[in-house]
């Protein structure tokens, strides 16, 4: 590309997130405008907000990658992610989230389990889990938004990160939920573009629909003998049901993102800006679509960049990125697309990781100046009223992301995604979904559940999975192997014995106690 065109679109485009961090400025006049946009954003505006926080550098580039690697299979997860991610979470979750905060008067996501539970802990224990894993997803959604920027204008690494950092922080602290919520929406129309675009021209590339995946069954003997081993079958073929590379596969990215994508704090945010369920209904389809041409697109993209380098190189796509995954998209894009689709996939990149980043500060920022100092009885303003310990947390959650953006290694963008999707599912989701459709759910019982689920999942990835606990070191260090189990458990999900413990611990628990006050549940409810 050339540098001076670049950066002037560039500029042009920081030109219209100014304008949109502005507007979302001039209309924020009090807390709840800052922690939940007022409750009255358009419901096109929720959509596509939802979707630019879900989708994130991690799905185009990281997931993209793990799909030139193992194949169609991940389509699955593009199925859930809608099914699961879009109809069930804004008719069934959303449209209660919604209520049920503007009756407690809460704007956070502790904070609406807390108000419903009657209970302080579980507000600051929330907002600590928040505060202290959702840093390391935050940072892998730095590093790729940063690499790119680095690769694009030839700029050093920390430049590149610093600023990706301070554009973020700025329109966060001073626009709070509307600046993201305006600019979001706008960086999901460009990721829109850049991936249909990208859909169409590699369909185009290989042959069409019919030609492509011909071509890439056909390539099975091609599959390297390692994978085999794991049990690929090829790239147009599901793994061998029970391998290695099925409990990967299943376990981990299909479920584990598919599933955890329920409990996302940043999204469950998203419900309680909207003025009536009437706006939830109207975003499903907004969101289908958008999430369809985003993750659908990368997941068909990723495994037909193995027929399109061999039929030009000889070679499949992991040869090409020389084994780094995460080098798979770039390659493939920049090496037939037209000069034209590369400054707008770098665009659409830069947006994925701004609406993203954006999404995941402001919620670490509420989480750590409303849900923990101000629960605490920390007060800067008037308590309930102020934005300034949330903008206190944006400041420090940002500080943490970067420092934590120059510790963790290199491929690791869909592993940590998975990791965070997936203790968010095991830790919240039981309690949120007795929150909103069981009465009976007690105080007592939503500590067990999400204690539990917590546990049992960091200890899962601690001593039991050993995509993390080998690296991690812990289990090696005090026990002398890297996982405390044999297989299938090295490979299994924690995600798939951690839910079923805090689901049970739920329920069990609330059954033997006894159940919360029937004028705080008519309150609720």
């Amino acid at each position: 590309m050339n540098l001076g065109i670049l950066t002037a679109i560039f500029a042009a485009y920081l030109g219209i997130l100014i304008f949109f961090a502005y507007t979302g400025f001039k209309q924020t006049q009090n807390a709840d405008d800052y922690l939940v946009a007022g409750r009255n954003v358009h419901p096109w505006v929720m959509a596509l907000s939802y979707g630019a926080a879900f989708i994130s550098t991690s799905a185009i580039i990281g997931f993209g990658g793990v799909a030139g690697m193992y194949g169609f299979s991940l389509l699955w997860l593009a199925f859930l992610n809608i099914i699961l991610g879009v109809w069930i979470a804004f008719a069934f979750l959303g449209t209660k989230i919604r209520k049920m905060s503007a009756q407690l008067e809460v704007a956070t996501f502790p904070s609406l389990l807390g108000s419903r539970y009657q209970s302080r802990f579980i507000t600051v224990f929330a907002g600590l889990m928040i505060f202290v894993f959702m840093p390391a997803y935050t940072s892998i959604i730095l590093i790729g938004g940063a690499r790119f920027l680095q690769e694009a204008f030839v700029m050093n690494f920390n430049t590149a990160l610093l600023i990706l950092a301070v554009i973020v922080t700025v329109y966060v602290l001073t626009g709070g939920l509307k600046a993201v919520m305006y600019t979001d929406a706008f960086c999901a129309s460009v990721m829109f573009l850049g991936m249909m675009a990208l859909l169409i021209g590699t369909y185009n590339a290989v042959g069409g629909v019919v030609a492509g995946h011909r071509g890439l069954t056909a390539l099975n003997d091609l599959v390297p003998e390692s994978l085999t081993a794991m049990g690929h079958q090829g790239w147009t073929a599901m793994p061998q049901l029970g391998s290695p590379l099925w409990w990967t596969i299943v376990s981990t990215i299909i479920m584990g993102v598919g599933i955890g994508v329920l409990a996302q704090p940043q999204l469950a945010m998203r419900f309680m800006t909207v003025r009536e369920n009437k706006s939830l209904y109207r975003a499903v389809m907004v969101g289908s679509v958008f999430i369809f041409f985003l993750v659908g697109t990368v997941y068909m993209v990723g495994p037909l960049s193995n027929l399109y380098f061999y039929n030009t190189q000889g070679i499949i796509a992991a040869d090409v990125a020389q084994g780094n995954i995460d080098l798979i998209i770039p390659a493939f894009i920049s090496s037939f697309m037209p000069e034209w689709f590369l400054y707008l996939f770098t665009l659409t990149l830069i947006s994925a990781a701004i609406s993203t980043l954006s999404a995941l500060i402001h919620v670490q920022g509420t989480a750590f100046g409303r849900d923990i100092l101000e629960t605490m009885g920390v007060q800067m303003g008037k308590k309930g009223k102020s934005a300034r310990l949330p903008q206190l947390g944006v400041m420090t959650g940002v500080v943490l992301a970067v420092t934590l953006a120059y510790i963790l290694p290199g491929s690791i963008i869909a592993r940590a995604t998975a990791f965070w999707f997936g203790i968010c599912a095991a830790g919240f989701l039981p309690t949120l979904v007795g929150a909103l459709y069981w009465q009976r759910g007690t105080r007592l019982g939503a500590i067990a559940s999400m204690v539990s689920g917590f546990s049992v999942s960091i200890f899962g990835f601690v001593f039991l999975h050993i995509a993390e606990s080998e690296p991690f070191g812990i289990a090696m260090a005090l026990f002398g192997r890297h996982a405390l189990l044999p297989y299938p458990w090295t490979h299994v999900d924690p995600l798939l014995y951690a839910l079923p413990v805090s689901a049970a611990m739920y329920i069990g628990v609330s059954l033997l106690t006894a159940p919360p006050a029937k004028e705080h549940l008519k309150r609720c409810f």
